[in-house]
């Protein structure tokens, strides 16, 4: 009877190898799937990295294409202009100049007389004795420009400062009469 009990004992034995070799066979399976996805996952990021920096790299270089588009009839009108010596086509040169500058949202910077002086936007050139309240705009020399919210060229202009005691002791402030 010890017989009997021996040979199921060599049955399961044999019957749990089977088993784990199936098991192991079904985790390398599953092992190489998951290997497979993750590169493909690892190959389409890097794909999309590469498209993002093509993507980045054409608006950087066209950037400005739209604008071009914008002035070359500018640059059509004025050579007609100048080659018909006629000035009466330069006022609507610049007239298209100024329509094709706002729609690239560029604008002028020209300050009013009077116009608090603004560090940010304008740039002083010479400061003159005024009347008036010191730190304002007195003359616009040339205007500037801003595209958006940015300064590509600030203003140059005249700024008032305020007036010197013309009879008066350089020392002190008061009178020498």
């Amino acid at each position: 009877m010890q017989e009997e009990s021996v040979q199921p004992q060599k049955a399961e034995n044999q019957a749990a190898p089977s088993s784990l070799e199936g098991e192991l066979a079904e985790a390398r399976a599953k092992l190489a799937e998951q290997r497979e996805q993750m590169l493909r996952a690892v190959a389409d990021a890097d794909n999309a990295r590469k498209r993002a920096q093509a993507e980045a790299s054409n608006a950087q270089k066209y950037a400005l294409e739209r604008f071009a588009n914008g002035l070359l009839p500018v640059l059509d009108s004025l050579e007609a202009a100048v080659k018909s010596a006629d000035l009466s086509g330069v006022g609507l040169v610049l007239r298209q100049l100024a329509a094709a500058l706002d729609k690239a949202n560029i604008r002028e910077i020209n300050p009013a007389a009077g116009e608090r002086f603004d560090p940010h936007r304008h740039q002083a050139m010479a400061a003159v004795e005024s009347p008036g309240e010191p730190n304002t705009v007195v003359s616009v020399m040339q205007k500037g420009y801003s595209l958006a919210e940015r300064v590509l060229r600030p203003a140059l202009v005249t700024v008032a400062k305020a007036v010197e005691k013309q009879a008066g002791n350089p020392i002190s402030d008061t009178d020498l009469d």
